[in-house]
């Protein structure tokens, strides 16, 4: 295929990958003045948890889960955007237990400015992941835009009674996550041009790397509560859990992944505008050792793009699972546990 015209992409934009979301304190402000939804008795997941994803009940055998997705550019390579983007998008379906089925595109493109082929190349870079999870295109929708933007809206399909939320955490539980956190940090170092050529392609094989194993093999066991980290960081997501179990977290602080080099980059002062909202956000429910620094502090909540899944599941089932997932090549690692007290509130020891 032709080369593409060498574009810096991530100069294009202010902000990259989820550290573009809306800040969950704002987010929260505005979903609050919204007028609350007519119940539906098919309506198995809404807007009540802050869940990764909605679900409605078709039938008694299959329901629908829905989600979205997109986000400006986070690498310089286009094919390698377009990789994430839809690798992000899907991780929604996976952590609710569900089979990713159909897609449709989200453009948002300066189309008289930059090269139409770096287009081409974002939507090739998503066509091939989408082949590799098994997802259907069915369309799409562009904007000629002048900050680029890429994502897709994701439909797949679930047992009703397979649902994974982020509400059913029990006493007991322990936590696994199946990927390093850090990627906000690097992807703000890799704007700054501060990451090897090697840190880069290992920060893009894990943001292109497919919850697909993880969800597949937690699927045969006794998950209560599940969620994918992303743009609201690892103690966001997990306060989700947290405050929608009625549980209270405790973080294994030393026993978290991190990608290398993250705190170095951190203490350089390449820790993301969204990770800091993160932080603050997250301050009323967190209690941190006191041995922790600033900069450890904010790692625990970097804004994350396509991340790993965090699973509840019974302590005595926890093994079993990491021993399963490592051995099919996902990094998990058990991080925490789940207490009956200091229900939604977490503390990282």
């Amino acid at each position: 295929m032709e080369k593409t015209e060498q574009v810096k992409f991530t100069s294009l934009t202010k902000k990259g990958g989820c550290g573009c979301k809306i800040g969950p304190a704002d987010l929260a402000e505005v979903l609050r003045s919204l007028p609350v939804a007519t119940p539906n008795p098919n309506l198995l997941v809404g807007l009540d948890t802050s869940d990764d994803a909605g679900v409605y009940k078709l039938t008694d055998e299959i329901a629908m889960v829905q989600t979205l997705d997109f986000f400006t550019p986070i690498v310089d390579d286009p094919y390698d955007f377009g990789q994430i983007a839809a690798t992000n998008a899907i991780s929604d379906i996976y952590a609710m237990g569900g089979t990713p089925i159909t897609a449709l595109n989200i453009v948002a493109f300066p189309i008289a400015t930059l090269d139409k082929k770096i287009l081409t190349e974002i939507l090739r870079g998503s066509g091939d992941k989408l082949k590799e999870a098994g997802v259907t295109l069915v369309g799409g929708h562009s904007i000629d835009d002048q900050e680029p933007k890429f994502g897709l809206a994701v439909t797949g399909i679930v047992h009703p009674d397979k649902v994974r939320t982020n509400a059913g955490a029990q006493p007991g539980d322990k936590l696994l996550l199946t990927k390093p956190i850090g990627v906000g940090i690097y992807t703000t170092s890799l704007k700054n041009g501060l990451l090897s050529e090697d840190e880069i392609v290992y920060v893009t094989k894990i943001m292109t790397t497919l919850n697909k194993t993880a969800a597949e093999t937690m699927a045969t066991y006794d998950v209560h509560a599940a969620t994918d980290v992303t743009g609201f960081g690892l103690l966001g997501h997990a306060s989700e859990i947290a405050k929608a179990s009625d549980v209270g977290i405790r973080i294994f602080a030393d026993q978290v992944p991190t990608l290398p080099r993250t705190k170095e980059l951190a203490e350089a002062g390449k820790v993301p505008g969204g990770t800091k909202n993160n932080f603050a956000h997250v301050a009323d429910v967190v209690t941190y050792s006191e041995t922790m620094d600033q900069f450890d502090r904010w790692i625990l909540c970097d804004a994350v793009t396509s991340g790993g899944l965090l699973i509840a599941l019974p302590g005595d089932q926890a093994s079993q699972l990491l021993d399963e997932l490592q051995q099919k090549g996902v990094d998990a690692r058990v991080i925490g546990v789940v207490t009956e007290d200091n229900k939604g509130r977490i503390t990282v020891i």
